[in-house]
């Protein structure tokens, strides 16, 4: 049982989204390393692609089940999904998905943004080729993934980039940080209720490319507001 619990401000409107499923795939069993930390990407893909709404139950043992481990490290994954606001409990009823609102929008993405401004600050003095050339071979495989209609390949090769870039600043408490923030769901959630585009953020992703190369100062600027781009 978690004992944390997490209230929504009655005064505050919920998101109701359209959930279009992204066709991820979902494993049948998960190697025996890191299982909460696997299990909590397997709740969030989930809570993504529409398969748990806003509201709905996530049953402990049924995941367990479906995962083949035992219902240990599928609570501490549940309680590391609260401590992100993504799930909360409630006394004798277990886990539910939150109900999301703007607000939520509105307060995670400055965050995300700061993190990411000071990882390019950090990086941009140390950028390797490597890392540069993983960047462009994440656009391009955007691109790509944009002309076939793949929506999941879109977000994973999306915040692959990102992730890039957060990881080249070479700081180990920042990375966590930001891994921490439930990127992938918040942007699901973003780019669902505005509707854009991720392919249209490519050529922003080009100039952030050429401006990392030239180790231009306004960098971290640009992502800055690359970031800020997404929130509603």
């Amino acid at each position: 049982m978690i004992d944390h619990i997490l209230p929504v401000k009655p005064h505050l409107p919920t998101l109701r989204l359209t959930w279009v499923p992204v066709n991820a795939p979902i494993p049948a069993r998960l190697l025996r390393t890191g299982l909460a930390g696997q299990i909590r990407e397997f709740i969030v893909e989930g809570i993504s692609s529409g398969r748990w709404e806003p509201g709905e139950r996530i049953v402990e043992r049924r995941i367990a089940a479906e995962l083949g481990v035992s219902q240990g490290p599928v609570r501490e994954a549940l309680r590391q999904l609260e401590a992100q606001r993504l799930i909360e409990s409630l006394p004798n009823r277990g886990a539910r998905v939150r109900e999301f609102t703007e607000r939520d929008l509105a307060e995670i993405f400055p965050v995300r943004a700061g993190l990411e401004r000071t990882a390019a600050e950090l990086a941009l003095p140390r950028l390797s080729d490597d890392c540069l050339d993983a960047l462009e071979k994440h656009n391009r495989e955007l691109g790509e993934a944009a002309k076939g209609g793949d929506l999941h390949e879109q977000m994973r090769l999306s915040i692959a980039f990102h992730r890039e870039i957060v990881e080249s600043a070479g700081n180990g408490l920042l990375v966590s940080v930001w891994e921490g923030l439930g990127i992938e769901l918040w942007t699901t959630l973003s780019l669902r209720l505005h509707q854009t585009e991720i392919y249209s953020k490519s050529a922003e992703h080009a100039e952030l490319i050429e401006a990392f190369r030239r180790r231009d100062p306004e960098a971290p600027r640009l992502l800055h507001d690359h970031v800020m781009n997404y929130a509603p």
